[in-house]
């Protein structure tokens, strides 16, 4: 058999390894630009509106009327956008500078609680700007506090704080209204002057030692009426027993023949009425 030869290739023959094909090349193109345009339809054609906000929908600038429940949704794509509102409650610092009845300067420290409700969402969209609580809330709050403490001493202020915010607390409802809903004002501090607070500690220490001596003057009187009403009755009590001795000799004598120990001589004389327990006992050994 004849031995056949190994082909020899001209390396002109060979083809580019850095180059692909044209066929291939357009397919693989045409391929990722298809993938590219799906990913950026589908996610500007759905939306997810988070737990705790409500979606707003804007179409081509105008924002809808009803707002989106939270979940996933489909929209149209490129004209229409969706705003989360937040309907969580949420807390803000307050700061109030007020003046008291007595003209004595009270600075407020407050954490203001609140929140967005439903039916309110497209209108706060609407008609404020981001957070609405710097230009609704806040200011309402400082005139609530202002109003309560121009009515009271700064001592009042002090001592009635439950009541200063509960009071400053319906007013500040009564002003924002029902667009947005305030659970709650903390009064976390009430700042006063130095002179201010030293005069308040030193009345409060007065007023205390006053109570604690009034204290110890009723006690002091009702334990001297109650030894009053103890010895009127004891002495009552020993006229009672008096009245009934003399009135049973006979008993008289049984409890001195009970309590008599035999062993020494007891003499006991009638009175000189005749109406006693006369009794003599014997002498002698038992």
């Amino acid at each position: 058999m004849a031995s056949r030869e190994p082909p020899v290739w001209n390396i002109k023959d060979l083809p580019d390894p850095g180059i692909v094909p044209p066929p291939f090349l357009g397919r693989w193109i045409a391929g990722a630009v298809s993938i590219f345009l799906v990913l950026i339809l589908s996610s500007s054609s759905t939306y997810v509106v988070e737990p705790g906000t409500r979606g707003i929908t804007i179409t081509l600038g105008k924002a809808a009327d009803q707002f989106l429940p939270e979940g996933f949704g489909v929209k149209a794509p490129f004209i229409t956008s969706v705003v989360s509102v937040n309907v969580r409650q949420q807390t803000q610092a307050v700061t109030a500078a007020c003046f008291s009845s007595d003209l004595q300067q009270v600075g407020m420290d407050l954490r203001v609680l609140y929140r967005v409700p439903e039916k309110s969402v497209v209108q706060i969209f609407k008609q404020f700007a981001g957070d609405p609580f710097d230009s609704l809330i806040a200011p309402r709050v400082q005139e609530a506090m202002k109003e309560v403490t121009a009515n009271l001493t700064a001592e009042q202020i002090v001592k009635k704080r439950e009541a200063v915010k509960q009071e400053a607390l319906a007013a500040a409802r009564t002003k924002v209204g029902k667009i947005l809903w305030i659970e709650d004002i903390v009064i976390r501090d009430i700042n006063l002057s130095p002179e201010l607070e030293r005069a308040i500690e030193q009345k409060m220490v007065a007023e205390q030692q006053a109570a604690q001596a009034r204290f110890t003057q009723v006690q002091t009187q009702v334990e001297a009426e109650t030894a009053v009403i103890s010895a009127k009755g004891e002495a009552e009590a020993i006229k009672v027993r008096g009245e009934a001795l003399r009135l049973a000799p006979a008993f008289l004598r049984l409890k001195t023949v009970e309590r008599w120990n035999g062993k020494s001589p007891l003499v006991v004389p009638a009175d000189p009425n005749g109406s006693g327990a006369g009794i003599l006992l014997p002498l002698g050994r038992p």
